[in-house]
């Protein structure tokens, strides 16, 4: 295997660690990409990888995608993230997750662990046991923290609605055909605000059971998995994995906007300038799915420097991500360059490599 700094995702992170721990049989990477604005926050993932070597690459991506979205959302935090590589046959157990909070703790706080897919509340409970550096616990009422993903999907609805105004020009999703790919908390999330707008959903998850469901209670329609990436709609919200939109998936696009939750949606920066080409407005994923990490930082910045920690504070925060996409839009329309290349530029410029 390569050396972490030869990866193509390398992009001067300053620590990427592996973690192995023979009695749990813990087997994680902790990337940090950037502690420019503070110590680098980011969910740590529970993920199945064939290969061992995408495990880092999801790392190294993730926690550089931390650092924009950090540092976009106006946080001062840093990037990292976590990956637990799960084992196809293993369980995730109370000794993995003790095994995983003690790595958190032996970084000093230079990595700040929240929830991520995979993981549960009941998971950051275990972890937070061993290590003080962790986020997204459950809190009283009123209080920043907790699980992020409603919080997550209410900036991915005002983003999508700032996305509607930017490439239809109305300021309402009544009737807007909205394709969504992934119905887990995000897109759940998003769906029912958008069905309650009067929008008119497509549903896909490689659950095909969640996603029938929710279509069933929203009277939405049902496609799949794959399928959804290529049906004509409005918008296309991506709000599952990353990596979804390649050449070949850009140019089967039949929609005029692409805004949803999912991390690392362009395969690579090429496809940014693609998606452009096509005069398609794309909402870069780290400004648009910053809700999360929003309300998990600042239950950690409340609980350990007392800056923040309100739900008031956290959804105030959040309506100003329609702003920022609307700034980035512009800048893109003024110089020609496509969003995902304006936000990295911005994002860059606040940590400090501009």
């Amino acid at each position: 295997m390569s050396a972490v700094w030869d990866f193509a995702d390398f992009d001067d992170h300053e620590h990427v660690h592996m973690f192995r721990d023979r009695a749990s049989g813990l087997t994680a990477v902790i990337a940090v990409h950037s502690t420019h604005l503070g110590p680098g926050a980011g969910g740590v993932r529970y993920w199945h990888y064939p290969q061992r070597a995408a495990a880092i690459t999801d790392a190294l991506r993730l926690s550089r995608g931390m650092s924009y979205k950090n540092a976009m959302a106006g946080l001062p935090m840093g990037g990292g993230k976590g990956v637990i590589l799960a084992d196809e046959h293993g369980a995730k157990t109370p000794e993995l997750l003790a095994a995983f909070g003690r790595a958190v703790e032996s970084l000093g706080g230079a990595y700040v662990t929240a929830e991520d897919v995979g993981i549960t509340d009941a998971d950051m409970v275990q972890i937070s046991k061993h290590t003080k550096h962790v986020s997204g616990l459950p809190v009283a009422s009123g209080e920043a923290g907790g699980d992020p993903g409603p919080l997550t999907a209410l900036g991915v609805y005002l983003g999508i609605k700032a996305a509607i105004r930017e490439g239809l020009n109305t300021d309402s999703a009544k009737d807007v055909r909205i394709a969504i790919q992934g119905v887990g908390s995000v897109g759940s999330g998003v769906a029912r605000r958008l069905a309650a707008e009067g929008a008119k959903l497509t549903l896909a998850d490689v659950n095909l059971a969640r996603a029938k469901e929710l279509a069933d209670e929203l009277g939405a329609e049902l496609a799949d998995s794959a399928a959804i990436m290529e049906i004509e709609a409005d918008v296309l919200s991506p709000n599952a994995l990353g990596a979804i939109l390649t050449e070949a998936s850009i140019e089967k696009l039949r929609v005029p906007i692409v805004a949803g939750g999912a991390n690392n949606q362009l395969a690579t920066a090429a496809d940014g300038q693609r998606i452009h080409d096509r005069g398609i407005v794309y909402a870069p994923d780290y400004v648009i799915n910053a809700g999360g990490i929003i309300n998990v930082a600042l239950e950690y910045l409340g609980q350990t420097q007392g800056r923040g920690g309100s739900r008031e504070e956290v959804e105030s925060r959040i309506h100003l991500i329609p702003g920022r996409l609307a700034e980035i839009w512009a800048e893109s329309k003024a110089s020609g360059t496509p969003a995902s290349s304006v936000a990295d530029r911005m994002a860059q410029k606040l940590i400090g490599r501009g």
